[in-house]
């Protein structure tokens, strides 16, 4: 049998990060067992789904590098990938449910089922629809729809247990009970998240469905389905939550809190990361550690690797943390570590998307900056920002930096010294710009710092730079002894 999965984001926003995560465990899945990834855009809810959120999901997952075999863009055997655009499909299988007797009718108000809740509210009860439309004669049915009354359509339930075997939960019982006659296809004809689904899922071939716990509650009514449709249960994994650090679920709310509390909004979704400066090799890396482990202490992982390492059956019960110090960490690491080429490419699809002064530079002096940053740097955007100094005409200057360096002997004689000297290499080079600085020092019996701190001041405005020779050629000879010039008078 080839495993077949898939990812069926909604397009009512930007792709959260636990959809990423999902997405990412459904494709390591798929390539593993040398089965097929089909992503699918379930847009059936038309009030909040856009255009633009489904290009900016397909955006971010591609950006991911989580190329997918069927599906928008590529097409395959087994479309249309969006929902909205299989309304005949699902009309069928749900007349094919009313014919069997399966699923019915139901007529009732949207007043109507509100004053029941509130009266299941009074008796200190948790609403259950009663399944009263099942009740209704040929002829009222009739007479509902000659009126033309809105329906949606609610499938019988049989008044069964339902077993879910989960890969990573084992056995989970949901008593019948539990379960009520729900809703499968709406009154405007669109089908609800369950209909959708279970159609889909059957109709593509799909054999392992991974996806968040949140949607554990929904199995048994897909299960439910399954049977009433004569269709088989594909292997369920339902994965761990993710939770901040400190144990709040993570969620797109916490941006609306930090607004509302005057801080800086925390990413949430991978286009905030993205504007973060985060590389997908190293988002990745993290995400597929948020639940799952390798065996062993190994951390960085590429993506061919958590291919071979992956399985379902090493995915953990207990919610994930998402530790943002170490997903830094790895950015870092990744940053450091990765060829210049790839560095290159990561820099300019990141400055696409945002109005850094870097955005404007050549691949030779962007291979220098990178260079020159990428040894401490957590994040693209923290080189960017460092960067502009490169790109203004006039320095800001640290107050701070100004008082405890160039207000004090001998830098005004350093700064003059050093800008005759740089003034009178031929060829500027980080070598020849070192060598100059090395052999002043030594000339005048000064330690480095104390020729080479008033330089990084003067070119910068700050006190922490890159290596001052390689930050000094390039900002080229003449903007850097302009600026050498300049400080000499504040």
């Amino acid at each position: 049998m080839t495993t077949v999965t898939r990812f069926a984001p909604s397009p009512t926003g930007y792709l959260h990060i636990g959809g990423a995560r999902t997405a990412l465990f459904n494709w390591l899945l798929a390539r593993k067992t040398s089965g097929r990834f089909i992503l699918r855009i379930e847009d059936t809810d038309q009030r909040r789904s856009t255009d633009e959120s489904t290009r900016m999901i397909l955006e971010d997952i591609n950006w991911l590098g989580l190329i997918w075999d069927e599906g928008p863009e590529v097409g395959g055997a087994n479309g249309p990938y969006f929902q909205s655009q299989r309304l005949e499909i699902y009309r069928k299988c749900t007349d094919q449910l009313i014919a069997a007797g399966r699923a019915y009718k139901s007529f009732e108000t949207a007043e109507e089922l509100e004053a029941a809740r509130e009266e299941a509210r009074k008796a200190g009860k948790g609403f259950k629809y009663d399944g009263r439309a099942k009740n209704l004669t040929p002829e009222q049915i009739r007479q509902y729809e000659t009126e033309g009354r809105p329906f949606v359509v609610r499938l019988a339930t049989t008044g069964e247990d339902v077993t879910v075997n989960d890969m990573i939960l084992g056995q989970v019982v949901f008593k019948a009970e539990e379960l009520e006659d729900f809703v499968i296809l709406k009154s405007d004809g669109f089908p609800t998240y369950h209909l959708g689904v279970v159609v889909d899922d059957h109709l593509m071939g799909v054999t392992h469905v991974l996806r968040g716990q949140e949607h554990l509650m929904n199995t048994p009514k897909h299960i439910a389905l399954q049977r009433a449709l004569g269709f088989p249960t594909p292997i369920y994994a339902h994965l761990p939550l993710i939770f901040n650090m400190d144990g709040s679920k993570m969620s797109k709310r916490d941006k609306e809190k930090a607004a509302r509390e005057g801080r800086p909004a925390p990413e949430i979704d991978v286009h905030d990361f993205r504007l973060a400066g985060y590389l997908p090799e190293a988002l990745l890396n993290f995400v597929a550690l948020l639940g799952w482990s390798p065996g062993g202490d190994r951390e960085i992982m590429s993506l061919s690797e958590m291919t071979q390492l992956f399985s379902i059956e090493r995915i953990g019960k207990t919610n994930a943390r998402f530790d943002r110090e170490k997903l830094a960490a790895f950015n870092a690491e990744y940053i450091r570590s990765v060829p210049l080429e790839r560095l290159r490419e990561a820099m300019r699809d990141f400055l696409a998307l945002t109005d850094y002064p870097l955005k404007a530079a050549d691949d030779g002096l962007l291979d220098r900056i990178l260079v020159m940053y990428r040894e401490r740097a957590k994040t693209l955007a923290e080189i960017a920002q460092k960067s502009r100094m490169f790109f203004v005409e006039q320095v800001e200057y640290d107050e701070k930096a100004v008082a405890k360096v160039l207000k004090k002997d001998p830098a005004s004689k350093v700064l003059a010294d050093m800008a005759e000297r740089l003034a009178g290499l031929e060829a500027w080079t980080a070598a020849n710009i070192h060598q100059a600085i090395e052999t002043y020092a030594a000339e005048n019996e000064l330690n480095m710092g104390k020729v080479a701190q008033p330089l990084r001041v003067a070119v910068s405005g700050e006190t922490v730079s890159p290596p001052i020779d390689q930050t000094i050629e390039a900002l080229g000879k003449d903007v850097a002894i302009a600026r050498i010039q300049q400080a000499q008078t504040l």
